[in-house]
């Protein structure tokens, strides 16, 4: 299946579905939460939940919270409750505020969901995030605390800042056939191999897409040897921010990866296993147990995120209703959102919705259709944005 490959915000309201918390919560057992990562824009909404009369004292407690722990690890001053009261949004040099925002509101988030609504995390299928968002997802299942989450992305936040200066970060996709990861890979080797610069892929989007991240020209130079030997046509589009370039082995520059591996022994969580299962990226399936979160971890630094892989696994174990976690939240929503328009335009004028929902419903006719056939459920998952189904229901909400 070929995605389009635009990024928009995600679902537009009229695609986001309508329910109440107790329709919410009948659905906790096909329901997985999608946590969000950095992103050059993290505040979102986070100031009416911080000015919400019953969700305020829980979500500044949360940023109060963070905001010691950065200021612990940094040895500066941090205020997160002024930062969201003032609107003042993060930047690459606030890199380490921006880590402790985003995992101090997306905990904040889950916690008036439990509080005020009574409906548990723990009780859900599967929780998954992208990049940072994997972390707070296993923070929120209480496989780690919140000092472990932010210990080893903000202490290594300024080196990752300095990275970022001669990094661009682009979309390399094609139009009619998939990329082959091989050949992408085979013309990463060929130009680090030059000594010009690190170039390697930070994610895999989607059979047709992936994000890589490159120091100086070597994108450029990447994109001239795929048109040369990559059998397909490939186009490369490129952000003009600058973006740590976590997930990719321009780390190993600065030996990050081992260093986070160091920071980790003095880790105090990481030996429970996560509740709900969380969905790696890393691997891309439900891998952690009660003592792997180092290891995995450590490959999370420098290892492409499987966002396909993730989107598939999700698709295929069931997964009903999809609750996206934090400020604004973005890519996982919009992959999701990209699926959904192909699958319904591929399938308007050869099978009905009706056909399509009755046919992925029956377990024994998936197991002798063809293996992706999980794919063609995406028109069919509900999504919630917490942060706007909190405000747009707070008048259902119980005291804090």
């Amino acid at each position: 299946m070929i995605l389009s490959n635009e990024f928009g915000p995600g679902f537009p309201d009229g695609k986001m579905i309508v329910m109440n918390a107790s329709e919410l919560a009948e659905r906790m057992a096909n329901l997985a939460f999608a946590f969000r990562g950095y992103n050059t824009t993290n505040l979102g909404r986070s100031n009416e939940l911080l000015n919400h009369p019953t969700y305020g004292p829980l979500v500044e407690e949360k940023l109060r919270e963070a905001s010691s722990c950065c200021g612990k690890i940094t040895g500066k001053s941090i205020d997160l409750v002024a930062r969201v009261q003032q609107q003042q949004e993060t930047d690459l040099q606030s890199y380490d505020e921006a880590v402790a925002l985003i995992v101090a509101m997306e905990l904040a988030q889950i916690q008036l969901l439990e509080t005020c609504f009574d409906i548990q995390l723990k009780s859900a299928q599967l929780s998954l995030g992208y990049s940072l968002g994997e972390i707070v997802a296993l923070t929120a299942g209480d496989a780690l605390t919140m000092e472990d989450a932010l210990t080893v992305p903000i202490s290594l936040a300024e080196d990752c800042v300095a990275l970022a200066a001669d990094v661009t970060l682009g979309i390399l996709l094609t139009r009619k056939a998939p990329l082959s990861i091989e050949d992408v890979t085979r013309g990463c080797l060929q130009i680090n191999a030059e000594g010009k610069g690190i170039v390697g892929p930070s994610a895999f989007l989607s059979p047709n897409s992936m994000l890589l991240m490159g120091q100086r020209d070597s994108l450029d130079r990447l994109q001239g040897w795929l048109k040369k030997n990559h059998s397909g046509v490939t186009s490369l589009r490129k952000n003009k921010q600058q973006w740590p370039p976590l997930h990719t082995p321009i780390v190993w520059e600065r030996q990050i990866p081992d260093r986070a591996a160091y920071l980790m022994h003095t880790l105090s969580g990481g030996f429970s296993a996560p509740q709900p299962a969380v969905l790696s990226l890393v691997t891309g399936t439900t891998s952690y147990h009660d003592h792997n979160a180092r290891e995995i971890l450590h490959q999370w630094v420098d290892h492409p995120q499987r966002l396909w892989d993730a989107v598939y696994e999700v698709l295929s174990c069931g997964i009903e209703t999809i609750v996206h976690v934090g400020p604004e939240p973005n890519i996982i929503p919009s992959t999701f959102q990209r699926l959904q328009d192909n699958v319904e335009a591929q399938t308007e004028n050869s099978i009905g919705m009706r056909a399509l929902s009755a046919a992925v419903s029956r377990p024994w006719l998936q197991s002798i259709l063809p293996e992706r056939l999980g794919l063609l459920r995406a028109p069919l998952i509900k999504h919630i944005v917490l942060e706007d189904w909190l405000l747009e229901h707070a008048a259902e909400a119980s005291g804090t």
